[in-house]
């Protein structure tokens, strides 16, 4: 499928987010998003983005307590139904892969990343220039199944300071040795909350506010 027949079938499924009908819906997942990563204002420097991933979070993550299906999932059974040619498509949309990655390869097209919790390195497809983008820096990312095997990028980001790096990763170590039960979205969370932090209050160093261990949210 063309690049602009995939946007355009991601943008369908983001705008389920403005119907009337999904009003309550909508507004429960985001009290739960800001309960997760914390509350963002329209004054915040990262407000459009942080808005942009709590849409990937409705769309792909929050399960209303009626339909127990996120609204990905009813697209997805709604192109299936009317026999869309695109509910192959909109089947990647139910099989994301949301966590924090550690950038291996910038290569020409694509860039390989590292998921931290499983070490398990998956290569997307992305012609353009991410802006600032490096080995080694790790981020918050969502991948979306493509056609099969190819993996692209959801819209939504959250970049976490490469002086966060490794206190990021000696969490991911500790929490899989001596937390295995605790899910990896945890840490996703966490760590966006202190990306928050990061942007607001630029006069604390960012290694205190990513010490897991001893600096509380």
């Amino acid at each position: 499928m063309e690049a602009a027949s995939y946007v355009a079938l991601l943008n369908s499924l983001f705008a389920l987010a403005s119907h009337e009908e999904r009003k309550p819906d909508v507004l429960a997942a985001k009290a739960e998003y800001f309960r997760l990563t914390g509350e963002v204002f329209e004054d915040d420097r990262s407000f459009e983005m942080r808005m942009a991933c709590f849409l990937d979070y409705y769309a792909f993550d929050y399960r209303p307590a009626n339909t127990g299906r996120t609204a990905a999932e009813e697209f997805q059974v709604a192109k299936v139904t009317s026999g869309a040619p695109e509910a192959l498509l909109a089947e990647g949309f139910t099989r994301t892969l949301h966590g924090l990655f550690e950038v291996r390869k910038l290569g020409d097209g694509f860039v390989r990343l590292r998921e931290l919790f499983s070490g398990v390195d998956h290569d997307v497809t992305e012609r353009r220039a991410l802006a600032g983008l490096q080995k080694g820096d790790v981020l918050e990312a969502r991948l979306i199944p493509l056609d099969g095997s190819t993996l692209v990028f959801s819209p939504a980001f959250c970049f976490h300071p490469r002086e966060a790096v490794k206190a990021i990763k000696r969490e991911v170590k500790r929490r899989k040795k001596k937390e295995p039960e605790r899910s990896p979205k945890e840490l996703v969370w966490e760590a966006a909350k202190r990306a928050m932090k990061v942007d607001r209050y630029r006069q604390i160093a960012v290694e205190k506010i990513y010490d897991f261990e001893q600096s509380r949210l």
